[in-house]
């Protein structure tokens, strides 16, 4: 029996790859994208759909959060300095954790079901102790589950790697991969980062992740192997004392080591300078960006339009229930609008869109609406008479205005 057809119309067609398509239609078989157009001659179908003044989207991407962390929503409040909000993190994970995963798991699972019901399609989730990828098949939702590994003290390296790839194999499924990847140039020795980076680099798709540039402190470390990481290092047992500054930023620091290339996702980059911007797109790696987290930690807000300027490829995320109110990337996005008004919409669309899909390595069936790209997509509530779709979009939509169409919408509630 041949796969059910549908036609779906509607008001707007966003497909990112080209410009918004006014009164146009999208044509679906079984959950796969057949063609796009615009006007009242389309190919026929078995079951036409006129969803009236929305825009029509592919549903977005959310290429960094922390689903583990979600059972910390409301216990670690925003600060005004870095540094502090860390030892907030840490007091409140001491003092609530507990031998029963229970809570946590359902935590995220109720995370995972406010994403989806705000246009979430696709996730890059950071973990620890590996809860998330289980959560993510179950709720039917792709990704990648970048597996964090910290050590600063760790002399060799690749026995923490060989202990975390022992682990991922039960977990691993076809939509969910598990990767390695270190947290950050504070936490993590140069003998650890080679061992990561050796990993990912034997891959046949090589991906990972790294916090990059996220606070002043650490660039002050990297520069001369002083200030406030490590005081904080030395105060946790946790400074090596034969650590050598390697006296520059972050970003080069990185790119030096070979961790930055090709298939990284450089995350935060607020210290970054446009020397280390540029270098980091040379590198073929992705900068995602997190504003509400960066503004909730204390570390500012990122600069935006340096970002976009820099011509690195760019994805965006939300980060944890610990550092943002939710994990709406429509909030991001309009976070983004404001910091930025003069970056095109359509840029900051795609960056929640096709960008976070290629840097997921996703593209292929996500991210954009075209021929061949799974029907996983969303219509989104705007004005009768809305004249300019993509400024819509960037100015904030709840989950009332949301809702999913074509294959995806059988499987989200």
């Amino acid at each position: 029996m041949a796969p059910a057809s549908l036609l779906l119309r509607a008001a707007w067609i966003c497909p990112v790859a080209q410009p918004p398509i006014r009164d146009g239609w999208v044509h679906i078989t079984g959950e796969v994208v057949t063609a796009v157009g615009q006007g009242p001659v389309a190919p026929a179908a078995a079951r036409v759909e006129d969803l009236g003044s929305v825009v029509v989207l592919p549903g977005l991407v959310n290429a960094h959060t922390h689903l583990e962390l979600s059972w910390l929503r409301g216990r670690v409040p925003p600060s005004a300095d870095f540094l502090a909000w860390v030892g907030h993190l840490m007091r409140a994970r001491g003092a609530f954790e507990s031998p029963d995963e229970v809570a946590k798991v359902t935590a995220a699972q109720d995370a995972v079901c406010a994403m989806r019901a705000t246009g979430t399609v696709a996730v890059g989730d950071i973990s620890n102790a590996l809860i998330t990828p289980s959560v993510l098949v179950a709720a039917g939702v792709p990704g990648v589950v970048f597996h964090e590994l910290t050590g600063f003290r760790d002399a060799v390296g690749r026995g923490a790697v060989e202990a975390a790839r022992a682990r991922h194999g039960a977990l691993s499924s076809p939509e969910v991969r598990i990767v390695t990847a270190a947290h950050a140039p504070f936490s993590v020795s140069p003998e650890l980062f080679r061992a990561i980076r050796d990993d990912v680099q034997a891959a046949a798709r090589p991906l990972t992740s790294v916090h990059v540039g996220e606070s002043a402190a650490e660039v002050q470390l990297l520069m001369d192997g002083t200030g406030p990481w490590r005081e904080r290092l030395e105060a946790l047992g946790a400074w090596r004392r034969d650590w050598m500054a390697p006296g520059c930023g972050p970003g080069d620091y990185l790119c030096d080591l070979g961790v930055i290339a090709r298939g990284t996702l450089v995350v935060h980059g607020l210290q970054l300078s446009d020397r280390e911007l540029a270098r980091i797109a040379g590198c073929g790696a992705t900068l995602v960006t997190c504003p509400r987290s960066n503004t909730w930690v204390g570390v500012g807000a990122p600069p935006v339009e340096r970002f976009f300027a820099s011509g690195v490829a760019m994805a965006i995320g939300t980060d944890s229930l610990a550092s943002a109110p939710d994990l709406n990337v429509f909030s991001e996005l309009a976070e983004l609008h404001r910091l930025a008004p003069g970056v095109p919409a359509r840029r900051l669309i795609e960056t929640a869109t096709r960008g976070g899909a290629a840097a997921l390595q996703l593209d292929e069936r996500l991210g954009s609406i075209a021929p061949g790209k799974a029907a996983r997509l969303l219509a989104v509530r705007v004005p009768e008479g809305a004249i300019d779709p993509e400024l819509a979009l960037v100015s904030g939509v709840a989950a009332d205005r949301i809702q999913w169409v074509g294959a995806a919408a059988a499987s989200v509630h």
